[in-house]
């Protein structure tokens, strides 16, 4: 039977990951095998998800009060409801300090996207950001849905296609348009884009990939319902010639990040697709291949997620 705005994605069999240099933890490249499932055309919109915030009062993670217990050292002050907002910088900085373009505003939330004094009046059809992992299951349990696999969301973001580098194939610029809502220009702080679009875009702005799905690529990353592993060794199958099927992550240890001291760590999940903030010169990752980790009470302003329904 059709869903409304989701999409059939047929079963079938893929070659998952990437062999790319730069980015090991999309390694290596094996088969997937996978059943069907619906999945949602587009990324969930601020107006899906205030529909649900009205009709269930919910409260997202990023409007509630902070626990000191686990925020050990952090300036008290700094413990109020608010969230990740990007902030471009005004010059080159070391890229590999994330803390020079992100930065903790009280207040930001889905429903404020920069902070108190913003609002998403007039970006209504917007994909949602500032939500956590458990505020995208609470969307998801309240729709009768669920969050796919890393597996189920890469299989559909290829569109049919197979070991292209990008979800429309692969040209980034096929015959000099742009195909995804990415950075344009040195990140983080030359955008050479229009104003209006250096930030998110309403959902379908581009056109939609092999299977009729759309923004698989860029605007904002997408939360999966696999654990992190630093390449895809555990989910690969059991010999160089048997495909995995339905490959799933569901167990917590090893997801941490193990940079961060033992009080500060917390499991994390892969987020798929890229963003706004993606740019060719730092994080090349609006590719079906790309991952992050993402901690798992964390919302920030270039995360948004989708849903799928199995049979």
């Amino acid at each position: 039977m059709l869903k409304k705005g989701m999409v059939w994605i047929p079963e079938g069999t893929f070659r998952m990951g990437s062999d790319l240099e730069d980015y090991p933890e999309e390694g290596p490249v094996h088969d997937v095998t996978l059943g069907g499932f619906w999945m949602d055309e587009n990324t969930v919109t601020v107006a899906q998800f205030r529909r649900f915030v009205r009709a269930t009062g919910y409260v997202t993670v990023a409007e509630r009060p902070l626990n000191p217990s686990l925020y050990p050292g952090i300036d008290a002050s700094l413990l109020v409801p608010g969230s990740l907002v990007f902030s471009p910088t005004r010059g080159p900085v070391d890229l590999t300090q994330w803390q020079n373009w992100w930065r903790y505003i009280p207040g930001a939330d889905w429903a404020h996207p920069e902070g108190p004094k913003s609002t998403v009046e007039g970006r209504l059809l917007h994909p949602v950001t500032h939500v956590c992992w458990e505020d995208v299951t609470a969307y998801a349990a309240w729709a009768g849905k669920e969050l796919p696999t890393e597996s189920e969301w890469e299989f559909a973001a290829r569109g049919g296609l197979v070991g292209a580098k990008y979800v429309w194939g692969d040209e980034l610029t096929p015959v000099g348009r742009a195909m995804a809502n990415y950075w344009v220009g040195e990140f983080p702080w030359q955008n050479l884009k229009p104003i209006a679009e250096r930030r998110t875009m309403p959902v379908r702005s581009f056109p939609p990939n092999g299977h009729g799905l759309y923004d698989m690529a860029g605007n904002v990353w997408e939360w999966t319902s696999d654990f992190y592993r630093n390449d895809h060794r555990e989910t690969t199958g059991p010999s160089c010639c048997a495909p995995m099927s339905d490959p799933r992550v569901i167990k917590s240890a090893g997801s941490e990040d193990p940079t961060l001291p033992g009080e500060a760590q917390t499991p994390r999940r892969v987020l798929k697709g890229g963003s706004h903030l993606c740019a060719e010169n730092y994080c090349q990752r609006f590719r079906p291949a790309a991952r992050h980790a993402q901690p798992i009470g964390s919302g920030m302003s270039h995360i948004g997620f989708r849903c799928i329904v199995r049979p």
